[in-house]
């Protein structure tokens, strides 16, 4: 899956919930996406700057997260994942999963 449709399907999904009160920032190799949260509504950017919650993981690791082929759990324990930061915000991913 390419980047642009990564962030594409991630743009509809964070309008669905409710703002996470937080910035969260996805690494995916050399991209990054930040859901900024701390306003009135979720707002997805490529802005690569200071979070309080930074998940490190390939695009790969982040489409078999979505098509439920990896849990999060063993990607992190295998070192697909990593988690930088606030992990009670790293929790609202199950919401964008």
């Amino acid at each position: 899956m390419e980047f642009s449709q990564i962030k594409d399907e991630l743009t509809e999904k964070v309008k669905t919930i409710d703002p996470i009160g937080k910035k969260l920032k996805f690494k995916l190799d050399d991209d990054v996406l930040l859901i900024d949260g701390s306003g009135s509504e979720n707002v997805l950017t490529e802005e690569d700057v200071e979070a309080d919650c930074t998940v490190i993981m390939s695009k790969e690791t982040y489409v078999k997260l979505q098509q439920k082929k990896i849990k999060p759990m063993i990607a992190t324990l295998t070192g697909k994942l990593k988690v930088k930061g606030d992990l009670g915000l790293a929790r609202k991913l199950k919401e964008l999963m």
